[in-house]
């Protein structure tokens, strides 16, 4: 538990070549409201990142898809199109504004999604007809929460223009302004799925061994810093998850050897996933960030640690050196000014679920600040 002394969140820390004041990371957020059709980034977007920028503090943006075959999400925003980079500019803008930073996430969804998003069969590694035959599998497409369609497995001449797509994101990303970006390689999404022997069961060069279906995730990351070279590059990945129907047949030497290998790319960070989360649901309270601690031990640069932390839990593993930042999500929802609230000890507004992936300003950019909060 934080002391009255300086606490270890509220320390500098350096990101690559990024200088950052403190180390309360806004998580990547999934949140529904670009303006459609055209996944374009808008002004409401612009405020509500804007409420939630701080001087040195560091944004990652929510999944953004890498082209228009990757989308999943219905409302999700791209950066594939130059409506996109210019709406992405004024985001970038707002967060300039109160001094703070911002790295795009990468995204393609792979075979999360509904034929209504993507607009075209889904692709993943391997067919699996009991992913989307779970009821317990939903997408959000534009007739609302429904089951992802059938998939197909992705031909192997097919890969190289998928790698090709995460490089023009990540060049559009750098044409917007952003200060970095961050490869979205967990929660089951199309990265995790060629990682993973649960979804993975190709018998070619992406598949097998652990080498081999790390070799695509290499690869989109060999494009990415391509662009921005490694210091202004990072992944997230998500060791043990089991959201979107994951798993792995022994996820820890699958990712030590995954990590072991983003060391020879110097990235600017690894943003872990702890696996006591599935989605934005907590399984398990009170647990220690089991990857983080493990990882640690293997990748060479920064670490954000994600998934159910609470102001105290996140102090007690910086201060412990278990990762050197931490990643909040739900709490960044309802508190735009989060980070002064945990360095100044001021309570935390509850965050309503039922508003997460609506579409419009409400539980969006009506959270208040705390001083508007406390009568004058």
């Amino acid at each position: 538990m934080a002391t009255q002394t300086q606490k270890a969140l509220f320390t500098p820390v350096q990101i690559g070549p990024l200088s950052l004041k403190h180390r309360v990371v806004m998580a990547p957020l999934t949140r529904s409201r670009s303006t459609q059709p055209g996944d374009i980034p808008n002004a409401l977007m612009a405020e509500y990142y804007g409420q939630r920028a701080s001087d040195g503090g560091l944004i990652i943006t929510e999944a953004t898809t890498i082209s228009s075959t990757a989308r999943g999400w219905f409302g999700a925003p791209g950066l594939y199109s130059d409506q996109q980079v210019e709406g992405w500019k004024k985001i970038i803008a707002a967060v300039r504004a109160k001094g703070g930073h911002i790295f795009a996430q990468l995204w393609h969804t792979g075979r999360s999604a509904h034929i209504e998003t993507s607009g075209t069969m889904p692709v993943a590694p391997s067919v699996d007809p009991s992913y989307w035959d779970d009821d317990s599998h939903v997408v959000s497409a534009p007739s609302g929460w429904v089951k992802p369609s059938p998939h197909r497995a992705l031909d192997i001449s097919e890969i190289p223009g998928i790698v090709e797509d995460y490089r023009k994101a990540a060049q559009h990303a750098k044409d917007a302004g952003f200060d970095g970006v961050e490869l979205h390689g967990g929660n089951g999404y199309l990265l995790a799925q060629f990682l993973e022997d649960g979804s993975n069961k190709r018998t070619d060069a992406y598949g097998g061994s652990i080498e081999n279906r790390s070799r695509f995730f290499l690869e989109a990351l060999e494009a990415v810093t391509s662009v921005w070279g490694g210091n202004r590059t990072a992944a997230r990945i998500a060791p043990g998850g089991t959201w979107n129907g994951m798993h792995d047949s022994d996820p820890d030497a699958l990712y030590g050897y995954l990590v072991d290998q983003l060391n020879r790319f110097d990235l600017a960070y690894i943003n872990i996933i702890e696996p006591r989360v599935k989605g934005n649901i907590v399984l398990e309270e009170g647990q220690q960030p089991t990857a983080a601690m493990r990882l640690r031990k293997i990748f060479k640069n920064k670490i954000i640690a994600a998934g159910g932390f609470e102001p105290d839990t996140a102090e007690e593993v910086v201060a412990a050196g278990h990762a050197d930042l931490v990643a909040f999500g739900r709490h960044f929802v309802s508190n735009p000014d989060l980070p002064k609230r945990i360095e100044q000890d001021l309570p935390l507004t509850p965050y309503n679920r039922d508003t997460f992936y609506t579409f419009d300003a409400r539980g969006y950019t009506d959270y208040p600040v705390y001083e508007q909060l406390v009568p004058a």
